[in-house]
């Protein structure tokens, strides 16, 4: 399930091709910056990455604040399209514990981003985070309910425990090897018809 798009307003008809190339690109453009540079990176050299004139950047996103929710509204997508993928692509158990690990990568690695995001006075932030969490939480319980039915997860695991369970990795601070373990343990404690080197240790 992917979010809706976090631009104000219904519009009435589609962007024209010309200026949603041009988005796409600015949108691509100040990922790359904002991972590089942070997100107070000039919005100038954003533009220049992105090959467009300032005029079209601040005709897309007026403000910083609406190129950092657009940004990350569209991390949120990839997130939510990588779970319909690996959905199509992978079996149950696969693609549960494959969308875990991207979805502890998205929040490891866009935190600064999030956090980014202000609310105001219309409590747009609260919104906006609402629409996503659910996005994501729709993703996963895709996932889970799909390793279930094949048998190869605990049949009392719900989908916020586990998200909770990931995002306590995700928010653990520790480096990038160990995050892998502890995705690891968690899957170990949470699979069904097969034993890790834990339980084995065990006997």
């Amino acid at each position: 399930m992917s979010p809706p798009d976090a631009e104000a307003g219904p519009r009435t008809r589609p962007r024209r091709a010309d200026a949603q190339r041009n988005r796409d690109l600015l949108l691509a453009a100040a990922k790359d910056v904002f991972t590089e540079r942070g997100i107070d990176a000039p919005l100038d050299d954003i533009a220049r990455r992105a090959g467009v004139g300032n005029a079209t950047m601040y005709r897309h996103f007026p403000t910083r604040s609406d190129l950092i929710v657009a940004v990350y509204a569209d991390e949120v997508a990839e997130l939510c399209a990588r779970g319909d993928e690996l959905a199509t692509t992978h079996g149950p158990r696969e693609a549960l514990f494959s969308w875990l690990a991207a979805f502890i990568a998205h929040v490891t690695s866009k935190k600064e981003l999030a956090l980014a995001i202000m609310d105001d006075r219309t409590g747009t932030r609260s919104t906006l985070f609402g629409q996503w969490h659910t996005a994501m939480h729709a993703t996963a319980a895709a996932l889970l309910t799909s390793a279930q039915q094949a048998a190869v997860v605990r049949a009392d695991l719900d989908v916020a425990e586990l998200l909770s369970l990931a995002n306590g990795i995700a928010l653990s601070g520790a480096p990038p090897q160990r995050l892998d373990r502890l995705l690891t343990l968690v899957r170990e404690g949470v699979e069904t018809g097969r034993e890790g080197p834990a339980a084995q240790r065990v006997r």
